[in-house]
């Protein structure tokens, strides 16, 4: 009679490389989801100060309309642009998920005495100003996606044109407010 081999290491194997299977596509996952690039992060977390904070996620937000719009056009990114692996669809999350980010730093900024008031208000003016450009390249982006029938990208720039609009009209509340405080003081 032959004797078996035990199986065990062969399921030991299996177990391993399944959970490395599973581990992989977690951290494939996770990097699906960051909308910003590891350079933004950067930047981000160096800028400690609201408007500076926010001029960071402005710009960022920025271009991700610009290269939405080149892509759109037919235009690629060039090799080791930051943005070179983000498809238009997550481009277009990524806008709407930083004005959402900027929106949450301006609240908490509101609510934290300790934040200068000059440069809470120069955070709001840099965003109204953003905000009335990206709506402009929104609304092209969203007649392009429409004219070549890419429902996604048309979808996320509705969505994204819902937020600017949000945010701006945030914005425009906050400096309306702030010049009434000051007309009334004086």
């Amino acid at each position: 009679m032959m004797k078996r081999e035990p199986r065990k290491p062969i399921f030991a194997v299996i177990l391993i490389l399944a959970s490395l299977c599973l581990i992989a596509g977690a951290l494939h996952s996770m990097q699906r989801n960051e909308f910003l690039t590891p350079q933004e992060i950067a930047k981000i977390q160096d800028a400690q100060e609201i408007d500076q904070r926010v001029k960071v996620y402005l710009e960022a937000a920025a271009l991700r309309l610009k290269t939405v719009a080149d892509r759109l056009a037919g235009k690629e990114s060039a090799a080791g642009d930051p943005l070179e692996f983000f498809s238009v669809e997550d481009m277009l999350d990524g806008y709407y998920r930083i004005l959402h980010s900027v929106m949450l730093n301006l609240e908490d900024a509101a609510a934290n005495p300790k934040t200068e008031p000059k440069k809470f208000q120069s955070a709001m003016k840099n965003l109204k100003a953003a905000t009335e450009s990206a709506v402009k390249q929104l609304e092209m982006i969203r007649k392009v996606a429409e004219e070549q029938r890419k429902e996604a990208p048309w979808k996320l720039a509705g969505e994204a044109i819902k937020i600017t609009n949000g945010a701006h009209e945030g914005a425009v509340a906050a400096l309306t407010r702030k010049t009434n405080q000051e007309a009334i003081r004086d």
